[in-house]
């Protein structure tokens, strides 16, 4: 069997360097490797975008389908799961939601919730693009669409979860221009 040698950054925390088969996909990695199931296998296909996680990169953020791309592919990046997104105060050990999160739990924007991480994942990266380069008002809904619209939801609530970025954004006059 091949091995390939991987080490990446994981919500903060280094991975590797490790030996893992060589063809292994990354969902297969996160949940097997790293007990790290907040991801989810959906189609298999790269296709619902359920598996979806965030690239940090110099100049903003790429979401990758980790059920079509083998972890080796992620060699030397800097990504984020679903895990890694709230915070926890050491002092307190209060858990803060990133403000998508909240957004979506106060909008009750999942039903069974397997596309969820997904969402959020996409969700964050589109929010933390805007804070850097804000959109205009009557642009805000297309643009939401656009961001989000490759993701499928078994339960169809796309709505409550477009409508939650939309009430979260509207909230931060910083995001609009």
């Amino acid at each position: 069997m091949n091995y390939n040698e991987i080490e990446f950054t994981l919500n903060g925390k280094k991975v590797g360097p490790t030996k893992v088969p060589e063809g292994t996909m990354m969902i297969a990695f996160l949940h097997e490797y790293l007990n790290l199931t907040g991801t989810k296998f959906g189609c298999g296909a790269g296709i619902c975008h359920a598996c979806v996680i965030l690239e940090k990169t110099m100049t903003g953020h790429n979401t990758h389908r980790t059920c079509i791309t083998g972890v080796a592919a992620f060699n030397g990046m800097e990504l984020t799961t679903i895990e890694g997104h709230a915070r926890i105060d050491v002092k307190t050990q209060e858990m803060t939601l990133h403000p998508v999160q909240q957004a979506f739990i106060e909008n009750f924007s999942f039903q069974c919730g397997w596309c969820t991480s997904g969402f959020v994942n996409e969700a964050v990266g589109y929010y933390e693009e805007l804070k850097k380069t804000p959109i205009a008002k009557e642009q805000l809904r297309e643009s939401i669409e656009a961001s989000l619209g490759e993701h499928v939801c078994r339960c169809t609530g796309y709505v409550k979860y477009y409508e939650a970025m939309e009430t979260l954004i509207l909230s931060q006059p910083e995001l609009i221009k």
